[in-house]
């Protein structure tokens, strides 16, 4: 059942992960995607071509998504090919971990807050002036932000502020029928940090024995969620932080 049919949805961070696996799964339900990347077009390029032969429109844009000048030309660049948006998933972040407070840098936090939070509220600014009525704003957060842990500070602390964004702008655009949420994934193997095996042993041990479903997250769970929140099924659910950890209390 093609569900998104003549949508048109925008993710960034989209070359991989996390970001490509929704990407991909919006267009097997029918959408057009726009693709987002910063540096790593082979990547991007590959996310077109698995699109493309699922039948939908598809394009890669690159762009920044710490400047804000970026992300207006990455909106400007999906108005121009397409016309409207219906979707927006705010996807793109960076992450750090066994970092202790005592041990951060500046560079450091300036690196996450620019990316994780200052992108992701301009990211949000930016559809909540696009998007077409009816519309669906996704944020992906991370489970950081409900479960903190240490070494994390600087990391949770960037994904945390954006949830205040979700909370606030589903108020201010709620009357024109946009529903704006955020997915709180739990660890995602295959992404971010866990993409390579064999990678973080002892905080993957840590995060699965936590779990009661004994295993870590994957894309296409998250994948489930965001395809939901992007359909008709959800569209009375607004303003809503969604944690997909299995039931997990890290």
């Amino acid at each position: 059942m093609r569900s998104l049919n003549n949508k048109v949805a925008l993710i960034t961070g989209s070359a991989r992960g996390l970001g490509k696996a929704i990407a991909e799964r919006y267009a097997s339900l029918g959408a057009d995607i726009i693709i987002n990347y910063s540096k790593d077009k082979a990547s991007a390029d590959e996310v077109v071509s698995n699109i493309t032969a699922m039948g939908v429109k598809v394009i890669a844009v690159q762009a920044d998504v710490s400047k804000v000048n970026d992300i207006q030309k990455l909106f400007d660049e999906a108005i121009n090919v397409f016309g409207k948006i219906d979707i927006v998933v705010a996807n793109a972040g960076i992450e750090m971990v066994e970092t202790p407070v005592t041990a951060f840098t500046e560079e450091q936090f300036d690196r996450l807050f620019s990316i994780n939070t200052k992108g992701a509220y301009f990211t949000m600014q930016q559809a909540a002036k696009a998007i077409q009525d009816k519309g669906r704003i996704i944020y992906i957060a991370s489970s950081t932000t409900v479960f903190p842990i240490p070494g994390m500070a600087v990391y949770g602390g960037s994904k945390t502020t954006p949830r205040y964004m979700v909370d606030v702008l589903s108020k201010e655009i709620g009357h024109r029928g946009v529903t704006v949420n955020s997915i709180i994934p739990y660890a995602v193997d295959h992404s971010g940090i866990f993409a390579e095996e064999g990678g973080y042993q002892e905080l993957r041990k840590m995060i699965i024995e936590s779990c009661p479903m004994g295993r870590m997250a994957e894309v296409k769970d998250v994948a489930d969620v965001a395809e939901f929140f992007a359909s008709d099924l959800s569209s009375f659910v607004n303003g809503q932080h969604l944690l997909v950890n299995g039931g997990a209390t890290l």
